[in-house]
């Protein structure tokens, strides 16, 4: 059973949420609350698995929230779900931690679904804003302190190591590129740690932006 909270400040919208979910067998609503330190309050006495959450809301918003809820309870997952795709809540809510972003005009089998997905450690982002989401990282990406490496680190790269940087510039988990590439997650963790040593880099976040930096499709037709 997943237990769900539910954090919007519109009444009608989490009470239809909740009824909704409430009658998915393998799903259950634990609380809905109307702002974010209620969400705080509600987390300590009902401990969710999942928290859905607004991010316009009074007293704590919801990307706050997120951060707060995420350096205290990091085995609690949250999904934004909100009508607003503006590029600062966007990338300050993935940023602290949330493991969806979905726009609230999503049919309720996509809700459904993402909530189960999220739950077994995937993340979710709703197909309309994923563009905005990767233009914003690859700009972020391209303001970034250049992130440099050997040209003789990079031909030692295998065709395998290129598939499994082409998945993490998409922001792809371990379970997501095992997924995509029929290989366990063990193999991706393996095979992720020696691209990273091959590189002479300490993290998937400096491999991402120094693929984006170096146009990683050109490195790789260079071979």
């Amino acid at each position: 059973m997943i237990k769900i909270l539910i954090a919007d400040d519109q009444e009608l919208m989490r009470q239809s949420i909740k009824m909704m979910l409430d009658g998915v067998d393998d799903l259950e609503v634990t609380d809905a609350v109307s702002n974010g330190t209620e969400v705080i309050r509600s987390i300590r006495e009902n401990k969710p698995d999942i928290v859905l959450m607004d991010v316009r809301m009074p007293k704590m918003d919801g990307v706050v929230c997120t951060k707060i809820i995420k350096e205290n309870c990091p085995e609690i997952k949250v999904i934004i779900l909100t009508t607003f795709d503006d590029d600062e809540y966007v990338i300050n809510a993935i940023k602290n931690g949330a493991s969806g972003y979905l726009l609230k005009g999503i049919s309720f089998d996509e809700l459904t679904e993402s909530i189960r997905k999220v739950y077994s450690g995937m993340a979710i982002i709703n197909d309309d804003i994923t563009n905005k989401v990767l233009r914003l990282f690859a700009d972020m990406a391209r303001t970034q302190k250049l992130v440099s490496v050997e040209e003789d680190y990079v031909k030692e790269l295998k065709e395998g190591d290129w598939a499994i940087i082409d998945c993490i510039v998409q922001g792809d988990s371990n379970k997501e590129i095992a997924s995509k590439l029929n290989l366990s997650e063990g193999t991706i963790r393996n095979s992720l740690s020696s691209i990273l040593l091959k590189l002479g880099l300490r993290n998937r976040t400096q491999l991402a932006i120094w693929a984006v930096q170096s146009d990683v499709a050109g490195l790789r037709g260079g071979e």
